[in-house]
């Protein structure tokens, strides 16, 4: 096992008895980058320079006695996040060229305790897309078999943990973008509670579902980048200013039936995630089936209600501030048309269409307005399960990865692909994605857990316990 494949805590300890620096370990994550990224194309812009100085002041900072609590812990963020003075595309070429004037708070909160930031991770295309191919900058392949995708929409984020380029990436989900692409990489993932980190400098998508948070080998990474990021910030109004404290827990586990049947599950996944199931059973856990009578309308509320909330937000970008500019546009119309059109990609395209048209006059009540009273259906009812049981579990996805192009050609197989992972984002409650072996293909496969909002704490003290023996 390499310096960089331990957790943190561990080569925190090196560092501070002098046995390891962080100059080795930032070579270390290069020369891992430059071993692999171009078969990969994970990392969409790499820091080689900046990261080797802010090493060696960081060395300096250790000797002295005065580094973070991040010292050493090198860090990939994903493309919809802002970095000062870096690039920010989004996965898109509508973005050319932007440089970001300020920096995220969850960015800025790592840099302040001495992690280093070592490259921008691909995506697909504003966080739209399931596998890493909607992404302007081509697609990112799978370390288990490049002949597979990464998973969406933080693929990047996902392999540059997965193939030790980085300890840790700062991903973003709006409808499973960390956990889907930690399931099939085999890596943790994890999605706080909507209202714990601030969403200041993401690059929005959909403002009521986005949410940031790490992917990591270990489980111990996930929580100690979590507690960097999460609390109040003044610059984001939808945090919440009150977070309970973590409630005692009954020792009772959920699954939905409608989800553990489910007839697009691959045998391979059903078979490991029962496994699981025994598991907990074991370590003296009740796990039982319920029901969940909105599974058919989880999707199509998620896509209702995140297409309008695009529509509006990628309004910002028509050329005349920021970005893609077309060429020699006659008129201000054409300008807005064009560099729309030459600037965002099919997908993008086809979620504003979607959004403008769900949001207009005659449509809106029949679409968007429903949606959002089944969005509190499919709340109300997935709280009061969490009521009465401490988790509700899951597969991740419902199969390993993708073959590349195996979804591209029918966006509603790709769409399918977010059944089990979309609950979370709908309701605003937290997720965690840790591995459950690979199938025969040699493919990873993931487990989901859920738990009631800003209960993230219990939620990965369970995760660290069931993945300690997952190979």
């Amino acid at each position: 096992m390499s310096n960089s494949n331990q957790p943190y805590a561990i080569i925190r300890e090196k560092l501070l008895a002098g046995e390891l620096s962080v100059s080795a370990i930032v070579a270390g994550h290069l020369q891992q980058i430059r071993t692999h990224n171009t078969s990969l194309n994970a990392f969409l812009e790499v820091y080689e320079e900046e990261a080797t100085t802010q090493a060696a002041l960081i060395d300096a900072k250790l000797k002295a006695g005065s580094a973070g609590k991040l010292a050493g812990l090198v860090v990939g963020i994903k493309d919809l996040l802002c970095y000062e003075g870096h690039h920010s595309y989004a996965g898109s070429k509508i973005l050319n060229s932007f440089k970001s004037t300020f920096s995220a708070t969850a960015v800025q909160r790592l840099l302040d305790e001495d992690a280093i930031i070592i490259g921008r991770q691909n995506c697909d295309e504003f966080g739209m897309g399931s596998t890493n191919e909607n992404s302007a900058f081509g697609p990112v392949m799978n370390f288990a078999n490049p002949a597979y995708v990464a998973g969406g929409s933080s693929g990047g984020s996902a392999v540059a943990v997965q193939a030790g380029m980085c300890q840790v990436s700062l991903g973003t989900d709006t409808g499973g973008s960390i956990r889907m692409p930690a399931a099939f990489c085999g890596v943790i993932g994890l999605k706080p509670t909507y209202g714990l980190v601030s969403r200041w400098g993401l690059i929005a998508y959909a403002s009521s579902f986005d949410s940031i948070g790490p992917i990591a080998n270990y489980v111990s990474d996930a929580r100690l980048v979590l507690d960097i990021i999460k609390g109040e910030d003044g610059q984001d109004s939808t945090l919440s200013s009150k977070v309970p404290a973590a409630t005692p827990g009954t020792k009772r586990i959920a699954y939905i039936k409608e989800v553990a049947e489910h007839p697009s599950l691959q045998p391979e996944i059903k078979a490991a995630f029962e496994v699981q199931v025994e598991k907990l059973k074991v370590l003296g856990y009740t796990v039982e089936g319920v029901d969940f009578p909105y599974i058919d309308q989880l999707l199509p509320t998620y896509y209702v209600l995140t297409t309008a909330e695009s529509s509006s937000n990628l309004s910002r970008f028509d050329g005349v501030k920021f970005g893609h500019r077309t060429a020699n546009p006659v008129d201000l119309m054409q300008l807005y048309k064009r560099t729309r059109q030459e600037g965002f990609g099919a997908e993008v395209q086809r979620r504003i269409m979607l959004g403008t048209f769900v949001l207009s006059a005659d449509y809106y009540d029949a679409y968007y307005t429903k949606a959002q009273k089944v969005r509190r259906l499919i709340q109300d009812k997935t709280l009061s399960i969490l009521l009465d049981y401490d988790f509700i579990i899951s597969p991740t996805t419902s199969s390993t990865a993708y073959r590349l192009g195996e979804k591209t050609l029918d966006p509603i197989q790709m769409y399918l692909g977010d059944l089990f992972t979309v609950q979370a984002n709908v309701v605003g409650i937290p997720g965690l994605s840790i591995p459950m072996g690979s199938d025969s293909a040699g493919l990873p496969m993931g487990f989901q857990l859920m738990t009631s909002p800003f209960q993230e704490a219990k939620m990965l003290d369970l995760g660290e316990l069931l993945s300690k023996d997952v190979v």
